[in-house]
């Protein structure tokens, strides 16, 4: 699997463990950035991982800021994108079993890396149920 990643500097204490941990379960990253704990904007790394997946060049996207909902709103803003925001495992797996979702957005001032773990493996391992979810995606 192909997951394509991007924080602003505040989500940098979580993207990068995950990053990490990423990689030692085998998957293929992209990041996006940023590397650096100097002020930055959300907006521009949470619309560079949405495109992205939006191109399929990636299966997935996550993303990270303070709370979550700063970057997953500019994800959002593209076109074929379902970016989440959550802070626990079954909202995170219901998001992509009921609603199809392509990324998620986790706040490194809200979740800890291990509840941030937890989010991520119910949400990559859901599959989208499709059927009467299928029609209300298509609403939109």
């Amino acid at each position: 699997m192909k997951i394509a990643i991007g924080s602003d500097h505040v989500g940098l204490v979580l993207k990068e463990p995950i990053k990490k941990w990423f990689y030692e379960l085998g998957y293929e990253i992209i990041d996006v950035g940023t590397n650096k704990l100097e002020r930055t904007d959300y907006p521009l790394f949470g619309k560079e991982v949405a495109k992205l997946v939006a191109n399929k060049e990636v299966d997935l996207g996550v993303i990270f800021c303070g709370t979550g909902v700063g970057i997953s709103l500019a994800a959002n803003k593209i076109k074929g994108i379902r970016a989440v925001v959550c802070s626990e495992p079954y909202s995170a797996k219901l998001s992509k079993e009921h609603n199809n979702t392509n990324i998620l957005s986790l706040g490194s001032r809200v979740i800890g890396l291990e509840l941030a773990k937890m989010i991520i493996n119910e949400w990559i391992n859901a599959n989208f149920e499709g059927g009467r979810h299928q029609k209300r995606i298509d609403m939109y």
